[in-house]
């Protein structure tokens, strides 16, 4: 079994095309989500994150899906992993999982505790996103790749920008490999963000998140969650098609490849697209971006022919 790491496919790429998903809730089957998986498996991605869920309510399933996703579909799988409320124990007992069925990439989040237990969700051994990074990389070593989520826009609860970046920083130093954004969806915040990186001196690989929205609720629980700010030419699209599903979801395509068009204009070094488990729109979105992405096989394939 190979043990492919994302740090590498981020070395050896010029631009790294993913994925996420996430598990359905328990009540649901998983028939759905296999489906999904079906349909993603023929769009290439270079891999497929999975989410854990608030306060790892789906960590009965989150787990057998990354591990799934690597050893049935052969896509790398990037595994979702929140610590609020969690033991070190606990940790230990998903990671070593993981890693015994090939799954190697982590991303170290702190997540979010259960919103029907908000001012009730207390113990665990972590804190913040920091405390597991350094858990995974004191006990792990090199054995495990892993990732972190950085905020164009700052994080919701911080609202110092500098401290933010500052945050971010730490996290990185403590074993942070690369970096997955927060959805957005003005690329000039995004760009602005990676002028600050730079400065910071973080050098990890970055991933712009984009999420194609493609119904009228989804874009109200994006804002509620995460605080992004739409744009004029956003709001414009939503207040034209809000009404109208077929087109919403035609134009919110249209809006996500052109931010994808203009981040790989940019040198922007990995997309990871929140399919939000609709396999038809991501399959039209990587359609409207494959020359681009043929491209860059093309030029490794020239630099290669002239070492």
């Amino acid at each position: 079994m190979h043990k492919l790491k994302i740090k590498d496919i981020f070395e050896r790429k010029k631009f790294v095309f993913s994925f996420e998903i996430f598990p359905p809730k328990p009540t649901t089957p998983l028939d759905r989500i296999y489906s999904t998986l079906d349909d993603l498996k023929g769009l290439s991605p270079d891999f497929i994150s999975v989410t854990y869920g608030a306060g790892g309510s789906t960590r009965d399933r989150s787990p057998q899906i990354a591990i799934d996703v690597k050893n049935v579909y052969d896509i790398e799988s990037l595994a979702h992993l929140t610590c609020i409320g969690s033991t070190g124990d606990e940790v230990v007992e998903v990671v070593d999982l993981l890693l015994e069925s090939g799954v190697h990439n982590i991303l170290a989040l702190r997540g979010d505790p259960p919103q029907e237990a908000v001012s009730s969700f207390v113990g665990g051994d972590f804190s913040h996103a920091i405390d597991l990074v350094k858990f995974l990389r004191e006990r792990y070593g090199e054995k495990i790749a892993i990732g972190g989520a950085a905020y164009p826009e700052g994080h919701i609860e911080c609202d110092d920008p500098i401290k933010d970046l500052h945050y971010l920083k730490q996290k990185v130093d403590a074993g942070v490999d690369f970096l997955v954004t927060q959805l957005f969806f003005d690329n000039e915040l995004f760009y602005r963000f990676i002028e600050r990186t730079s400065i910071a001196g973080i050098e990890v690989p970055i991933s712009a998140g984009i999420m194609p929205v493609v119904n009228k609720n989804q874009i109200e629980r994006i804002v509620t969650l995460c605080g992004a700010s739409l744009p004029k030419k956003f709001v414009r699209i939503l207040h034209r098609y809000a009404d109208d599903p077929r087109s919403l979801e035609e134009a919110g395509i249209a809006y996500a490849t052109d931010q994808i068009v203009d981040l790989i204009a940019s040198g922007v070094r990995g997309i990871h697209l929140y399919t939000m488990n609709k396999a038809r729109v991501a399959r039209k979105i990587t359609s409207n971006i494959e020359t681009l992405r043929e491209g860059f096989v093309n030029d490794k394939n020239n630099e290669e022919a002239l070492l």
